[in-house]
């Protein structure tokens, strides 16, 4: 294995933020493991070395352009709580992806372009997250407060330069709160130069031809103009969780606190009202109170958390 002093140069580089020093030392630590035969050893760091050159290229380019926030996300496709339907869509989104090379020698493009639509909370930014996880690519989500400005013109150059690095960089790309720039052209209320910002994203998606995946996400898909829809591979619809899935997500997150908690149909059916998210963070509330209590974790403990989520939509609604 490496030396002490070739440890040394590695966390010297990596606490100083020297992306070259760290690099140069992981190659020298692949020639040091290959002049004692370890072969495999040196082939493995030599890809860490090119993982980290690829890396620091996708986030300098991140702050110097300012328009998306990055992330390697590593949450795998099981941890997605959705209809039988839902994930079978996305499986084949996956599979086509890794298999795009056999689908282009037969003169057919994978699916890459998917609009995600549904209620708040049900699982659509973490879709983008897990197709990122399961292709190994990095997340860039796209900085929408960068991307529309008061000036006119400026948002449309900034969406080439966005579409620019979806062509250099690939990756899956999110742009979330879709309908911030694909709202209906025809409403009474839209006004000239969001409408021509969204002719120029149709013109740049059209056009796009690289090997990232473009995810579009919207709580309003009555809000999108119709002619955005056939620019997409895939629409896929998100909703509420069903009683079964909401015990699912029950148990998921309180057996991995307590293996001997199972969710009953009652519960999980007052959960099913919620969505997802809403579901996963009374779960956490209920495990931060096991906690702090020293309690197990209960039905009635869950119950009263799910009440008092349920009972800020009464509110609201009598409020409005």
């Amino acid at each position: 294995m490496a030396t002490n002093d070739q440890v040394k140069q590695l966390a010297k580089a990596h606490y100083s933020g020297d992306d070259d020093a760290f690099r140069s030392c992981l190659l020298q630590i692949a020639a040091y493991e290959a002049k004692r035969g370890h072969a495999q050893a040196a082939r493995e760091f030599k890809a860490l070395a090119e993982q980290q050159r690829q890396k620091a290229k996708i986030v300098n380019l991140t702050q110097i352009e300012g328009l998306f926030q990055v992330a390697y996300p590593t949450i795998p496709l099981n941890r997605l709580i959705v209809s039988d339907v839902l994930m079978a869509k996305l499986q084949r989104v996956i599979d086509e992806y890794r298999q795009r090379g056999k689908l282009a020698d037969y003169g057919y493009a994978n699916r890459r372009r998917i609009l995600l639509e549904g209620a708040p909370g049900t699982g659509k930014t973490m879709t983008a997250a897990v197709i990122a996880a399961e292709l190994s690519l990095p997340l860039f989500t796209v900085q929408m407060d960068k991307l529309i400005t008061k000036y006119m013109g400026e948002t449309s150059v900034k969406l080439r330069q966005i579409f620019s690095a979806i062509e250099r960089n690939v990756g899956v790309y999110l742009f979330d709160e879709f309908d911030a720039i694909g709202a209906d052209r025809s409403l009474d209320n839209e006004v000239g130069e969001m409408r021509r910002i969204l002719n120029s994203f149709l013109q740049f998606i059209e056009s796009d031809s690289s090997d990232s995946i473009i995810i579009a996400a919207t709580n309003n898909r009555q809000m999108l103009d119709p002619a955005l829809f056939r620019r997409f591979d895939d629409v896929l619809h998100y909703e509420l969780p069903t009683t079964e899935e909401a015990k699912h997500i029950i148990d998921s997150v309180i057996g991995g606190y307590d293996t001997t908690f199972y969710a009953s149909n009652e519960l999980a059916e007052k959960a099913s009202l919620l969505c997802q998210a809403e579901i996963v963070q009374v779960c956490n509330d209920a495990i931060k109170g096991s906690l702090l209590s020293g309690e197990s974790v209960t039905e009635d403990m869950i119950s009263a958390l799910l009440g008092e989520r349920l009972g800020v939509y009464k509110v609201d609604q009598k409020v409005s």
